[in-house]
């Protein structure tokens, strides 16, 4: 709040003041009189005081207008009504924000709009989409004749097939406090096999984003152990979507959670990230020769190899990790690809497409 009566002060420093001191909810709105208690404390003055400050609020909703193109500034009743018989009350819009705007912002928020698209929920999604819009709103002018504001019309989204699940905000907001204040969490999980949701408490260490899925991965609650091994048989994954119910517990989780082995880089490294055997095999593939274009633009891995078998078909090797991922990947290659090596790999994938065959040849 302002250390001086704000009416001392020069017309510009007096709006930022009246900025900076009124309230950002709708329940938190003051009145003239409320607002006075900081704007003006000269009894013999009072009455020009107050028709001042009537003017700088209908100022300051102008500047806003003007300048960011919002209605951040509200009056209850609005703007324009006869207030006549009424105490009129003001607030400013919680997601107004007077923040600069540069390229590299914007350029920022649109690419996450974008990329993140079919990845996100729709919850978080919309909250990017809200975040451009008042950015654009603030400076729409400039914005729109920039290089950045006509690049907005050559870009477009397509839906996934596959939509995010729903998430609960209290639950991802409760993940990220417990992850920044590294504290235990306390969570109500359903798991996607069982009939009832179980209550357990987890040592949390970051979230996992895969496709459109996001996983808190942790530990359960262990005592420290010399063997690292020992302690990573206690990490779990979880889907966010299925947690029902979050409470952060004041206690701090322990040292060994810290330790480099168990950073997310490490337990990605060590397959704890991902569902399957998560080892690392020498993948040998034969892929039909079209089909093995897109593996020239995005390969499997670092020292992926394409060597020309014939006029029809590639052959391809890469050291990959064994996921599951991998495998409905594999699967969908179906006609396009076989597995050569290793072995154990092309018998898992021979049975599942023979029951994907199974299943159509009933129908």
């Amino acid at each position: 709040m302002p250390t001086y009566p704000i009416a001392s002060y020069t017309k510009s420093a007096r709006l930022f003041a009246l900025y900076q001191s009124l309230p950002r909810s709708e329940t938190d709105a003051v009145s003239l009189t409320e607002l006075m208690q900081n704007y003006g404390n000269d009894p013999d003055n009072y009455t020009n005081e107050r028709k001042n400050l009537e003017n700088d609020l209908i100022g300051l909703n102008q500047v806003f207008n003007d300048i960011f193109y919002s209605d951040a500034l509200i009056r209850v009743p609005a703007w324009g009504k006869n207030i006549s018989g009424k105490m009129a009350r003001f607030y400013i819009e919680s997601s107004f924000s007077i923040d600069v705007i540069n390229e590299q912002t914007v350029f920022f928020w649109e690419m996450l709009d974008k990329y993140t698209a079919n990845y996100l929920p729709l919850s978080f999604k919309q909250e990017i989409t809200d975040k451009l819009t008042q950015l654009r709103r603030q400076d729409k002018d400039k914005f729109h004749q920039s290089r950045l504001g006509q690049w907005q019309d050559h870009l477009i989204t397509l839906s996934s097939i596959v939509q995010a699940p729903t998430l609960d905000s209290e639950v991802i907001g409760s993940i990220h406090q417990a992850l920044l204040q590294s504290r235990q969490l306390q969570i109500c999980y359903h798991n996607k096999w069982e009939g009832q949701a179980s209550q357990r408490v987890v040592y949390p260490k970051g979230l996992i984003f895969i496709d459109n899925m996001i996983y808190l991965t942790g530990f359960n609650p262990v005592n420290d152990h010399v063997d690292d091994d020992v302690l990573l048989e206690e990490h779990r994954n979880f889907a966010v979507n299925r947690i029902t119910e979050v409470v952060v517990i004041n206690k701090p989780i322990p040292d060994w959670v810290g330790r480099d082995i168990f950073t997310l880089d490490s337990l990605q490294k060590l397959g704890k990230l991902e569902f399957g055997k998560n080892i690392e095999i020498n993948l040998v593939l034969k892929v039909q020769k079209y089909a093995c274009q897109h593996l020239y633009e995005r390969p499997l891995a670092i020292d992926q190899q394409i060597t020309i078998i014939d006029d029809t078909w590639n052959q391809v090797s890469a050291t990959v990790a064994n996921t599951t991922r991998l495998q409905d990947w594999l699967v969908s290659m179906s006609q396009l690809s076989v597995v050569i090596e290793p072995l154990e790999l092309k018998t898992v994938i021979l049975e599942r497409l023979e029951s994907g065959m199974q299943l159509y040849n009933r129908n």
